[in-house]
């Protein structure tokens, strides 16, 4: 008579289009009854779409019945929150035990690849670290580069969102495949969890998925890669240093001085652990007006540029505080990422240009 375990075993090569784990490990076969020849199951469900579950009825009904079952029942029921909890937990244990198993993948990381990482740094949040990241991915992809950008920022991720980003990446041959906005590919642990869920993981788990980003994601053909980091000097920025030691820096910061002054313990940070710096990026330098074109100082100034100067680096940018004139309506809708003609956009464009200029 077949047993449990050998049902569950065939089923493993059934994968959930949500999780992407095979249905067994994740507990959606489950209430398995077993009289005789006859088998009966409970099949959870992530998506409610009539024609996946008429196909997974029929694979599971086959499975089942090559390892030994006679006739088949099966019930069907969407998930619980509890069960849609659980599974998310499961990714995330899951991504942190991955593996590498293709060398390929795996020298992503190899000075030899040729491939330029960008790590974007800042001393403290909410200086616009994320959207000089963006901007900076956009307009060098807009030169014809072929980038990347990994959202290192594990507990406060936001990249997808500024880019306008709501699919999420799929898995081919057991490698995830990025997505693709503007001709940038992302990589982000807003992938990985529910909307508004927080991410309680102490660092060597965080150390863990940062480095699934690169072994376990398919990158393809790349030349440039940004790092989002977490503003900071903590667990993540430290793994990435130690990770990819050629990793150029750029710092991002305000022009108020106590912004510049924290920025400096993250750019003491780079320069501690042998990382190049490619300069300062001085983010909400001034408010220009809409009407009369005059430009208000509202943080203050000097504060890049004094920055710049104590790391014996250079200031690439000045950029001015606001928004983009995006409107959902646009077929390329994003919250955070400006057009190539407008005033900022341009400014972004000359960033990239001296950005490739000292990596050639």
């Amino acid at each position: 008579m077949v047993t449990k375990e050998q049902l569950l075993h065939a089923v493993r090569h059934l994968q959930d289009p949500e999780f992407h784990l095979d249905l067994a490990e994740l507990h959606f076969v489950r209430d398995i009854m077993i009289k005789e020849d006859h088998v009966s199951a409970t099949v959870l469900l992530s998506v409610e779409d009539e024609q996946y579950k008429r196909s997974l009825e029929s694979q599971i009904v086959k499975a089942f019945q090559q390892a030994g079952a006679g006739s088949v029942h099966l019930r069907f029921r969407p998930l619980s929150e509890f069960d849609r909890n659980e599974a998310a937990r499961k990714l995330q244990e899951s991504a942190v035990e991955v593996q590498p198993a293709d060398s390929a993948v795996r020298d992503i990381l190899d000075p030899a690849s040729g491939v330029h990482f960008i790590a974007v740094a800042s001393g403290k949040g909410g200086v616009g670290k994320s959207t000089v990241t963006v901007n900076l991915a956009v307009a060098l992809a807009r030169m014809g580069k072929k980038v990347g950008i990994v959202d290192a920022d594990i507990y406060g991720f936001s990249v997808p969102d500024m880019l306008g980003i709501e699919e999420r990446p799929e898995l081919v041959h057991n490698r995830i495949i990025p997505v693709e906005r503007f001709g940038v590919k992302v990589i982000s642990m807003g992938f990985f969890v529910e909307d508004n869920t927080p991410v309680i993981w102490r660092g060597p788990m965080l150390g863990k998925m940062l480095r699934n980003f690169f072994q376990e994601v398919n990158w393809g053909d790349v030349e440039y890669i940004l790092l989002d980091l977490p503003p900071g000097t903590g667990d993540v920025a430290l793994d990435v240093h130690q990770m990819i030691p050629h990793s150029k820096e750029i710092i991002v910061t305000t022009p108020h001085a106590t912004a510049a002054f924290v920025a400096a313990r993250a750019g003491a940070m780079a320069i501690h652990t042998k990382h190049e710096m490619l300069g300062v990026v001085e983010n909400m330098s001034y408010y220009q007006c809409n009407h009369c074109g005059e430009k208000d100082y509202v943080f203050g100034r000097g504060g890049g540029g004094k920055l710049a100067e104590e790391l014996h680096t250079q200031l690439l940018a000045q950029l001015p505080l606001g928004a983009p004139d995006n409107h959902i309506a646009e077929p390329d809708y994003s919250p955070s990422v400006y057009k190539a003609e407008s005033e900022t956009g341009k400014l972004y464009m000359d960033l990239a240009q001296q950005v490739i200029a000292k990596l050639r």
